[in-house]
């Protein structure tokens, strides 16, 4: 018997939550999962990973009370800006290179060369606000 969690999918389209144990399971992705990440208890546990294009400025900041996010930038080149109590904050991220955006900390992101980013999130109590 085969099992379905071990076969190969695309981080773009499906996530997965690291559990806070043993587990790593497969979340399908619809468009309106970020909006909806209040209602989903399931995901409130552990980490969600993921790969998203980055192709153009985000629309809106976001911000993850919970706990620290990480961004790797597998590929292009983008600007995260942090808005820290003392202002906003560019940190440069070219290929290669990371960040550990801070818990509570809103954020988005400056596309300066389209690419791909691997996030690492904690999403219980993710927010959303119009840029």
């Amino acid at each position: 018997m085969t099992d379905d969690r071990h076969g190969a999918f695309d981080l773009d389209s499906t996530y997965v939550q690291l559990r806070d144990g043993p587990d790593a399971i497969a979340i399908p992705v619809t468009p309106d999962f970020w909006q909806r990440i209040g209602e989903r208890s399931d995901l409130h546990e552990g980490r969600l990973v993921t790969v998203s294009r980055q192709t153009a400025d985000w629309p809106h900041w976001e911000m993850h009370p919970a706990g620290e996010e990480i961004v790797y930038l597998l590929a292009g080149a983008m600007d995260l800006i942090l808005d820290e109590p003392g202002g906003e904050r560019a940190v440069a991220l070219r290929a290669g290179r990371a960040v550990i955006v801070p818990r509570g900390i809103w954020h988005r992101a400056i596309v300066r060369e389209p690419g791909a980013a691997l996030f690492i999130t904690r999403g219980a109590g993710t927010q959303h606000r119009p840029r």
